[in-house]
């Protein structure tokens, strides 16, 4: 079996080499002093220092931000709701429930993103930050059920019934013994939806405002127009943004199994 485990090994390393690969060419570009971005020519810094130039780039950055902390926000309370009221109480149609919870996060983003504008547009909703975050929350919060399902099918129901004994109220016992024990989901599954939101773009597309663009939206736009050094940068810090979110919930599922 060794050399179809040496097989199997190669073809991972080419698979991850065609997945990176584009990735590590971006980040060494983001530092090259050549305007046409083609061919290396120099090492510079320039790039990121202009970025806090761009006007226009920063308020994308800022969209973003607003839109990721508010998404992330509700995502947290609805996911962890949700999941906590699907171990507590039985339903009899809990799993079809289930099932549409799950469904926006296998449907192809363009469907979702169409399906989202028609709703907006049908109800008269006025394209904006609101919309942005109602459609990121649609396929955010069901990773933080996920997540804090997970967590509770290792909940021991000692613990709540041991608070209840001792004079907790339900409410108490669901805030100070169960919230803690649910945390490590809790982060990840905020964690996860942080990252989901502010790299999203195709569903930003159909939902965004001319006043709301995001920053998967500005570059997008820029990538159409032509090479820009600067839009390596700001993706390059993304992508360690990204990074340092998915390093973070790791280290938060590990340190609490």
């Amino acid at each position: 079996m060794s050399w179809i485990t040496r097989l199997f090994a190669g073809w991972t390393g080419i698979v991850l080499l065609f997945f990176y690969l584009p990735i590590g060419i971006l980040i060494l570009f983001s530092f090259n002093e050549s305007r046409l971005n083609i061919q290396w020519t120099g090492f510079t810094l320039d790039w990121y220092a202009k970025l806090w130039q761009d006007a226009v780039l920063m308020r994308a950055v800022r969209n973003s931000l607003i839109v990721a902390a508010g998404s992330t926000a509700i995502s947290v309370v609805l996911g962890t709701g949700g999941a906590w009221l699907l171990h507590r109480y039985r339903y009899r149609a809990a799993g079809l429930l289930e099932t549409l919870v799950f469904l926006p996060m296998i449907v192809p983003e363009v469907i979702l993103g169409v399906s989202l504008l028609i709703l907006f547009v049908t109800i008269g909703m006025q394209l904006g930050y609101t919309t942005i975050v109602i459609s990121h929350v649609t396929f955010c919060f069901p990773f933080v059920m996920a997540s804090v399902q997970a967590r509770l099918a290792g909940l021991d129901p000692a613990l709540e019934e041991a608070a209840l004994d001792l004079g907790a109220t339900p409410l108490q016992a669901f805030t100070k013994v169960l919230v803690p024990y649910l945390m490590p989901a809790i982060v990840s599954g905020g964690l996860m939806s942080f990252t989901l939101s502010l790299d999203e773009l195709i569903v930003t597309y159909f939902t965004a405002s001319a006043g709301t663009r995001t920053l998967p939206l500005e570059i997008f736009g820029r990538v159409k127009k032509g090479l820009d050094p600067s839009l390596n940068a700001i993706s390059t810090v993304f992508i360690l943004v990204t990074v340092l979110a998915l390093g973070i919930t790791e280290f938060v599922r590990r340190r609490n199994p």
